[in-house]
């Protein structure tokens, strides 16, 4: 995965430990090479609660 995308192992080590925030190119990178989205990678569900709450409170 990580010459599929151009990165070390080390990189992608440290994105699956929440070390280090990859350009937007990497993740479409990684998203390719997997098959799926962005979404489905990336989003965590902490994100989509607030921007619910947000929505409720018309933020």
């Amino acid at each position: 995965m990580a010459e599929a995308v151009g990165v070390t192992r080390q990189t992608l080590n440290a994105i699956e430990n929440g070390d280090y925030n990859p350009s937007i190119h990497l993740c479409i990178a990684i998203c390719k090479v997997l098959g799926k989205t962005l979404d489905q990678l990336f989003w965590e569900e902490d994100n989509e609660d607030n921007a619910n709450n947000h929505e409720k409170r018309g933020i």
